[in-house]
């Protein structure tokens, strides 16, 4: 087999370990089982991966690695996940010889999404700097794109295959194998699991020093009764101290519903056996298992907490669930989904109206699933970040919420809801849950006559409340906030709040409620406001060198501000366009425009 084209100067080394590391950072869980997909294709090539997430990986062992494969996800305005964040710091430090990773051939899968501007913006970094660093990519990088009428799996699956022809190029197999990869077929189960009488193990959650034991203190919808959405303040309070920052994100692991749960295993004919505990042995290692996953278990607990049966599915578990089908018509169904020419129809039975993994599975009756395979079919029931609504200055020992309730529609006749809004919808005052920290990606000033602004239309409040709260506790009175909703009287979160600091002159406070103008009208956006405010917009951000702080959704809104603040530049700083765009961009660069945005 000839050289796959561009790695003709790769020295080949055949005697060297068919091994690799796949390092992946997600936001959503795609990323995560994307690394998964690529270590069971690197099966085909004889290779035995070890799949780690970024921020569980010793960031001191990668000089040692030789090959590794970066699988990394993009966030809605094109920062890098945060489980990458560390490693990414770690990797810009200006005392790295340009020499480090001469040892190493890597190469990088980035997922995004090219409705937004900056479409696999961390991946495309990630592989330039590794390469200042002096390791080799052997494949070019790999974009994966949600838009694609495959989505990830179209620009994937050629990927995957260039990469075993350079793997086998690299790392020649000897007779008599060849360079012939392994056929594709069944992959073995992930684990192994064995029936036991009982389990007097802790749960591993409970025993994570990176969690806290919070209590509820309260669950309060803040948006109208009559209102389309149902947006909920929660207060949770800690026994111990507990430390965050502005920016920083609550960790939570939901349960889906005891009544779903119930009639699921009614479904998969597993009602009778729902309680029955079980080993679960890490067989394949090559695959990941759900966080914080006990070694003894029984289907009813890992279908409340670690797997995920309201998910949508993915390519991949119809390729997967087409061994288990025993009727021929609902095979070739299956068969017709994950072909190419069946990639339409696919998306419109499933993503298009976001048809469940439980609902699929109701209408391929015949499919049995073997309880080892449960972890290949089913993703983890991950958890969510919420960006916290609170200062700890302000609340000691609490953390506060805001949190829009999921719940829609689609063609299908069940309304859609999110796992997690649903498991918080329903906790009660004296409730106890395990909350992690995480780290975010606001800086605030510790000048104090450095001004903010601060842009949260919507849920997008809630990081917003947590600096303005801080900032207020601090004594500081040159903070902006410009929040955006549709209605005065519906949806304007925290209202009475900005207007009792408005009146104590520690905040100046704009609201656009694009709703509430006249039939036929012009609605009015954040963005629109601060277009009208560009001559204080301008010697906040200009003379002054204030700090712009973005909140919200990652669609239209955080590139219209962004316009805004431009036009502001060019009108009131006197500068050229491209001279305002390059102000801009100089403010992120100095870490004087922070957006914390998601998709």
């Amino acid at each position: 087999m000839s050289a796959p084209h561009g790695e003709e100067n790769l020295i080949q080394n055949p005697s060297a370990p068919r091994e690799l590391l796949i390092l992946y950072a997600t936001e959503t869980g795609t990323a995560r089982e994307t690394a998964d997909r690529i270590a069971r294709e690197c099966r085909r090539a004889r290779f035995q991966s070890h799949v780690q997430s970024m921020d569980a990986y010793p960031q001191e062992a990668l000089i040692s690695e030789h090959l590794v494969i970066f699988v990394v996800s993009t966030t809605g305005w094109g920062a890098e996940p945060r489980a990458m964040t560390s490693l990414w710091n770690m990797l810009l430090r200006s005392d790295l010889p340009d020499d480090l990773f001469e040892d190493m051939f890597f190469c990088v899968f980035g997922l995004g999404d090219t409705a937004y501007e900056k479409f696999c913006w961390p991946a495309k970094k990630l592989s330039r700097r590794m390469q200042s660093l002096g390791g080799y990519e052997i494949c070019p990088r790999g974009e994966g794109d949600e838009q694609h009428r495959l989505e990830i799996d179209g620009a994937l699956d050629p990927w995957v295959e260039h990469l075993l022809e350079v793997l086998l190029h690299l790392y020649p197999l000897p007779s008599p194998h060849g360079q012939d990869t392994i056929p594709v077929g069944r992959p073995p189960p992930r684990v192994s699991v064995r029936d036991v009488a009982s389990d007097s193990s802790p749960v591993p959650l409970d025993e994570d020093e990176k969690y806290h034991t919070a209590l509820v203190k309260c669950n309060t919808r803040i948006t109208a009764e009559d209102w389309f959405q149902d947006v909920r303040h929660f207060e949770f309070s800690f026994k111990e101290d507990v430390k965050y920052n502005p920016g920083d994100v609550a960790v939570i692991h939901p349960f889906a519903a005891a009544s779903e749960v119930d009639s699921f295993l009614v479904t998969m004919g597993w009602a009778s056996v729902a309680d029955d505990l079980f080993t679960v042995e890490h067989t394949m290692r090559d695959q990941t298992l759900p966080d914080h996953l006990p070694n003894i278990i029984s289907l009813r607990i890992l279908f409340t907490r670690y797997l995920d049966f309201n998910a949508v599915p993915r390519r991949s578990f119809f390729q997967l669930l087409r061994y288990f089908a025993t009727d021929e018509l609902e095979r070739e169904k299956l068969d017709e989904f994950v072909s190419i020419e069946g990639a339409d129809e696919m998306y419109d039975y499933c993503q298009h109206v976001k048809r469940t993994i439980w609902e699929v599975l109701s209408e391929f009756r015949s499919a049995r699933i073997p309880r080892e395979y449960v972890f290949d079919l089913f993703p983890p029931l991950r958890p969510r970040e919420f960006s916290i609504a609170s200062s700890i200055e302000f609340h000691p020992r609490e953390i506060h919420l805001c949190v829009a309730i999921v719940r829609y529609r689609t063609k299908l006749k069940i309304p859609r809801k999110g796992v997690c809004t649903s498991y918080l919808t329903g906790l009660q005052s004296g409730d106890t849950l395990r909350i992690g920290i995480r780290k975010g990606f606001i800086s605030l000033p510790t000048d104090a006559n450095t001004p903010v602004v601060c842009v949260g239309p919507g849920t997008g409040i809630a990081p917003m409340r947590a600096v303005i709260e801080q900032r207020v506790f601090a004594g500081y009175s040159n903070t902006t906030l410009y929040f955006g909703c549709r209605s005065a009287h519906k949806d304007q979160h925290y209202r009475s709040e900005w207007e009792v600091y408005g009146e104590e002159q520690k905040l100046r406070y704009r609201v656009a409620c694009s709703r509430d103008g006249p039939e036929g009208s012009k609605r009015t956006y954040v963005q629109d406001l601060i277009r009208n405010d560009a001559r204080d917009i301008w010697e906040i951000l200009g003379p002054q060198q204030g700090i712009l702080i973005i909140s919200g959704s990652s669609n239209k809104m955080p590139a219209a501000v962004r316009e805004a603040v431009q036009g502001a530049a060019e009108t009131m700083g006197g500068m050229s366009k491209s001279e305002a765009a390059e102000y801009v961009a100089a403010m992120e660069r100095d870490g004087r425009l922070i957006e914390e945005c998601w998709s």
